[in-house]
């Protein structure tokens, strides 16, 4: 459900030679009310948007990210960057997300993953306490789902916006997406959610602790006291191999990986090291130099927590959905498999708003729902339109 994605990955995922280009801006409060009652002072996340507002703000679509990913959806920042945002294949002038009609936002979420992007805007444990002037550390308090979508209707109220055409995400985004259509269902005309669900199962939940495990385990975690120290990057760079693998169907994971049955070294060491996972822990320890292992906690936390409403009843809270929906789980999703979003169809079925549902297609597993998605770009074109 949420991984920053490899680089080879971006590339496939553009689907064009000439990308749009976007500024990262910032949005701050100064405080902010968590659901758990408490508060946040001088919270700052970033965001960008792409297309034009119309006079009477009628046309926003927005974009909520998933685990690892950023606000950056579409588009580069510079004409030079190596890969677009990580949906461009759908949004720009002309395609599914067609920013010629629509003006597309997204925001970067608190606890972002990528805490030392130089792109990335966010408030977390590795921001500075204003009250302390050290990193809050594990002080931060515990963030949820509803949170991201209270700071991102923070955000659009300030710009005036008091409706969304859609609202649309993949995977963790999707929770995002649906609990915006279950708070605001006045506002949020249409949804979709993409390679996810109205809730985590508890055997989702308990698979999420184990990308949390290696960074806990690991002694240079210093019970999350570890800025003036250093990342705890065994356990970081573990955390972020298992989210990969997790991430991946076998069909897209076994070909770019070296085959067990070459690796001689097995044959005659019990330590040795597969020359497979060997390739998949220097793919993490690269993505570990811009990501913080405390911000990993708080987001695995935060998916664990998910259910629509934020209640004891999730299915319940899905009758409060007005908006026209659409579920696009990915057919080998084997992280959020598609069952789940199918239960999900089946509630909100269930309370009177018949949702329309779509498989993606494809041998990347859950990553189908970012590489992937231009295999549904006439379903998501017609649906918006």
């Amino acid at each position: 459900m949420f991984i920053r994605l490899m680089l080879l990955c971006c590339v496939i995922a553009s689907g064009t030679a000439q990308a749009m280009l976007v500024q990262k801006q910032r949005f701050t409060l100064d405080n902010f009310a968590t659901e758990n009652g408490q508060t946040i002072a001088q919270v700052a996340v970033g965001w960008e948007a792409y297309g034009r507002l119309n006079a009477d703000k009628s046309n926003v679509i927005l974009i909520t990210h998933y685990f690892s990913g950023s606000s950056h959806a579409a588009g580069k920042y510079h004409a030079d960057d190596t890969a677009p945002g990580y949906w461009d294949a759908i949004i720009g002038p002309g395609k599914a997300i067609d920013t010629n009609k629509f003006y597309v936002i997204s925001s970067d979420t608190l606890v972002n993953a990528n805490a030392f992007d130089k792109n990335v805007i966010t408030t977390g444990p590795a921001t500075l306490n204003p009250a302390t002037g050290k990193p809050y550390g594990l002080s931060f308090p515990v963030v949820t789902i509803g949170d991201f979508v209270e700071l991102q209707k923070a955000l659009l109220d300030s710009l005036g916006i008091s409706k969304l055409y859609a609202v649309i995400g993949p995977s963790m985004g999707s929770f995002q997406a649906i609990e915006w259509a279950v708070r605001y269902p006045q506002q949020v005309q249409r949804l979709i959610p993409v390679i996810g669900s109205a809730y985590i199962d508890t055997y989702s939940a308990v698979k999420l602790q184990r990308w949390a495990y290696p960074i806990l385990q690991d002694p240079a975690w210093h019970n999350g006291n570890y800025y003036d120290k250093g990342q705890p990057l065994q356990g970081l760079s573990t955390a972020l191999a298992y989210i990969t693998q997790d991430a991946l169907h076998p069909d897209g994971f076994n070909p770019r990986y070296s085959a067990i049955s070459t690796d001689n070294s097995l044959h005659h060491s019990i330590t040795a090291l597969p020359q497979a996972w060997q390739q998949l822990l220097q793919h993490a320890k690269t993505r570990a130099t811009y990501q913080d292992a405390n911000h990993i906690l708080y987001l695995v936390r935060a998916s664990q927590l998910w259910r629509a409403g934020m209640g004891d009843n999730w299915q319940q809270a899905l009758s409060r959905v007005k908006a026209k929906t659409l579920f696009l789980p990915a057919s080998g999703d084997l992280l959020l498999p598609p069952a789940l979003s199918q239960h999900s169809a089946q509630a909100m079925t269930a309370a009177g708003n018949a949702p329309q549902y779509a498989e993606i297609p494809g041998s990347w597993g859950h990553l189908d729902g970012v590489v992937g998605i231009s295999a549904v770009a006439q379903q998501i074109e017609a649906f918006l339109n």
